[in-house]
């Protein structure tokens, strides 16, 4: 089934309504929407998971069987009845005390949700819904509700806002259509946190995705995961590729259709991977982990662990990588967008990711994500552009770490104001595997994502410069000897990237030699070849750009000098 307008303008109704009624954060919102669908989801769950056993003659306890010791003795006078409740006069023992247990049968969303309202569901669902399904977490593999609390705790609001989930009738539909839904909810958040982490588009989510090409049987990690978008695309990406025709559909995704597959052709063990000992994931953010578990249960993905783990202050012993289950010699895959615009206290950074002094988030990620791939593993991340030509020490010398060590082998451009309405910083992929030497770099160019680059960035538009990039690089082999013909030879370091002749395509080559003697420079716009015109009227807004990352990269060495002075004052 896929996702409806009606779905959609539910979805929209809900968050009005919690905005009009005094709950104006977005990712709060989210969050509690989050508990509200699995409060409505695991009754589902449950009976399946009954039937299943009984097919199956294997035992099987539900997690509605037994007795409740109640937290708030007020809940106690209240007790279900054909799907009402009782006056509390009823819900005492002889003498007049209250029950001190109730029936776990209670907590049932079609029992309390539908049968509550007003204080009374306040009551209910704050000092008992929240802490019987925090109970259930502790004896799963993570605990999705560890600290969670009721924040909608207006009682006509909360009264309206379950009923409205309740219409949704998530239980009858499937997979794609339930996290669909959810993502329709994510889209909401349009604020940065406080590293400078935010949603990054699913479109873009999708190109690198199919760029880097996980597959079936390989490691899948992202270490700053936000609300999981890389790990439910690459999810995705799985699926549509073990698919037969008659197994793919189109669904209609943020105004562009998207092809879907049911991964019909994966057997039982790719299904038991891929929902274990697939996917991997952290986040610094409690609210950031909870929507990203959210987001790949609906997803059907219920057992994919998201940590609440900050890795650029904190270090796994391989003890530990075993008992939560990781793997020992490094993932295959990784992919991110980690946080740009923070900095980490230096005293806290783990001795592992530190590239010089740097204190900047965007070099320790990629340092950190650098050390985490196995040999061979691929790696598609997104990177603020001063990353690609800053001067520092330390800009410099991660990226000839990345040259002369690894293999980088694409580089991709995106246009100014593709992450708006969070950030306007202008951001390009960058694409290496582990291990070997770098030869050649792709640089790919979008002027266009397919969206309109506005303060929003959310209206399509027929230009998309995306899909070729894809293709681009997928057929890089055979694009090097035309490139090489056609330009040759190569200009040297600080004699300017122009030549007398356009080169009409969104795609160019610089070798590792080139690369050296820029000082390692992975700047797409550095080696793009162009006209002498060209050259002398360079975009003003890619000038701007490099004037905002040199203006970063002095701001940090500001810092660390008034760091050094600090401790030579001490000692």
């Amino acid at each position: 089934m896929p996702l409806t307008p009606e779905m959609r303008r539910s979805i929209d109704q809900i968050r009005d309504y919690l905005y009009g009624g005094g709950y104006p954060d977005p990712v709060a919102n989210a969050e509690q929407l989050a508990f509200l669908f699995f409060f409505y989801l695991i009754e589902g769950i449950d009976a399946e998971n009954r039937m299943r056993a009984k097919v199956l003659k294997q035992p099987y306890e539900s997690l509605f069987a037994g007795e409740w010791k109640i937290k708030n003795p007020l809940n106690a006078n209240f007790i279900p009845e054909n799907h009402r409740y009782r006056p509390a006069a009823e819900g005492l023992l002889a003498g007049g005390e209250s029950f001190s247990t109730i029936p776990r049968e209670y907590f049932r969303w079609s029992v309390w949700a539908r049968a509550m309202n007003g204080e009374a569901l306040v009551r209910f669902v704050r000092d008992e819904v929240f802490a019987f399904f925090a109970e259930l977490g502790e004896s799963a593999a993570h605990n999705f509700m560890s600290g969670a609390r009721l924040s909608i705790d207006e009682p006509t609001v909360l009264t309206q806002v379950i009923s409205l989930v309740d219409g949704l009738r998530l239980d009858q539909a499937d997979a794609d259509t339930k996290g669909d839904l959810f993502e329709h909810i994510l889209r909401q958040i349009k604020q940065a946190g406080e590293l400078g982490q935010f949603r990054t588009p699913r479109h873009i989510i999708r190109t690198i995705v199919e760029i880097v090409d996980p597959k079936i049987g390989e490691t899948i990690y992202d270490p700053a995961a936000g609300t999981a978008g890389f790990l439910v695309a690459a999810y995705n990406h799985i699926r549509l590729a073990n698919s037969s025709p008659s197994a793919i559909v189109e669904a209609e995704i943020d105004g562009k259709k998207q092809k879907r597959g049911l991964g019909d052709q994966l057997s039982v063990a790719h299904i038991s991977a891929l929902q274990t000992a697939t996917f991997f994931g952290n986040d610094v953010d409690p609210k950031m982990v909870r929507l990203a578990t959210m987001n790949l249960t609906l997803r059907g993905l219920p057992n994919v662990r998201v940590l609440l783990r900050n890795v650029l202050t904190t270090t796994l012993d391989n003890e530990r990588k075993a008992e939560l289950g990781l793997p020992q010699e490094g993932y295959q895959v990784v992919l991110a967008n980690p946080p740009f615009s923070g900095r980490v206290d230096k005293d806290r950074i783990v001795e592992e990711v530190k590239v010089g002094t740097s204190t900047a988030t965007e070099l320790l990620f990629l340092k950190y994500m650098l050390d985490s791939l196995r040999p061979g593993g691929r790696c598609g991340v997104v990177v603020p552009e001063g990353v690609l030509f800053g001067s520092t020490t330390a800009h410099k010398e991660l990226r000839r770490q990345l040259i002369e060590n690894n293999r980088v082998e694409a580089v991709l451009s995106l246009p100014g104001g593709v992450f708006q309405p969070y950030s306007g910083v202008k951001t390009s992929v960058l694409f290496f595997k582990k291990g070997g030497a770098t030869e050649n770099v792709l640089f790919l160019h979008i002027d266009n994502d397919g969206y309109k680059l506005d303060a929003n960035h959310d209206t399509p538009i027929e230009t998309d410069d995306l899909p070729a990039a894809v293709a681009a690089f997928h057929r890089r082999a055979e694009l090097l000897p035309a490139w090489q013909a056609h330009f040759s030879p190569r200009p040297l370091a600080g004699e300017g990237t122009g030549v007398r002749e356009e080169w009409p395509q969104q795609w160019w080559f610089a070798d590792a030699t080139t690369i050296r003697a820029n000082d390692f420079n992975l700047s797409a716009s550095r080696y793009r070849p162009m006209s002498q015109t060209a050259v002398e009227h360079r975009d003003p807004r890619v000038i701007l750009d490099e004037l905002a990352a040199i203006e970063a990269e002095i701001v940090e060495e500001v810092e660390a000098l008034k760091a050094a002075l600090g401790n030579s004052d001490a000692n």
